[in-house]
């Protein structure tokens, strides 16, 4: 599963994939149409096509470089800690037992569960 997150850590994207799928093959799929100063996504999301596509949409990469690099990336460590804010969201979404344990066998079933329990987020916000 694959979650964007505004500022505020409330989901505005979620992707479902095969668990054997890499993250960095629908991060551009992920970020498509969303607007922001910065990308924050952890080293799964490291490679030089999501850079080059959060740069060309004006948004400031902020993803730490994987160690095998041969020429490390910077980016800055603090706003990185605000990534914090998706994987509360990921708590949050598993926290309804059937999102936890994945009791939907059909990937549009499962896909609706949690949409459903980020549905329920954002009405708890307002």
């Amino acid at each position: 599963m694959h979650l964007a997150v505004d500022s505020h850590g409330m989901p505005v994207r979620l992707i479902l994939t095969e668990g054997t799928t890499a993250d960095c093959s629908e991060a551009i799929a992920l970020i498509e149409d969303i607007e922001a100063e910065h990308l924050l996504a952890d080293k799964g999301y490291d490679s030089n096509e999501i850079v080059q596509e959060a740069l060309s949409r004006g948004m400031n990469p902020v993803i730490p470089p994987r160690s095998n690099r041969k020429n490390p990336r910077t980016y800055d460590k603090y706003l990185y800690k605000l990534r914090h804010l998706v994987e509360n969201a990921f708590l949050y979404l598993k926290q309804w037992r059937a999102v936890a344990t994945r009791y939907a066998k059909k990937g549009a079933s499962f896909l609706a569960i949690c949409q459903i329990r980020a549905l329920v987020l954002w009405i708890k916000l307002f």
